[in-house]
């Protein structure tokens, strides 16, 4: 599973980078910037609360 953001839709709250800082830092304007590695298994769990959490719903988790 991979995350990935919306660029259109995003508008840069910061809640994805706040619940999963492994895969999700912000750059300096704010915005996402995900890794493009897989998440691991240990992760997805958080990685699936963070994309439901997004209030604009700009990021996801996508299977391989």
């Amino acid at each position: 599973m991979r995350v990935t953001v919306d660029p259109i839709g995003c508008r840069a709250h910061g809640l994805c980078a706040d619940l999963l800082p492994e895969a999700v830092r912000l750059d300096e304007w704010g915005y996402p910037v995900v890794a493009s590695e897989p998440v691991p298994p240990e992760l997805v769990r958080e990685a699936r609360r963070a994309a439901a959490a997004c209030p604009a719903l700009a990021l996801r988790l996508r299977k391989d």
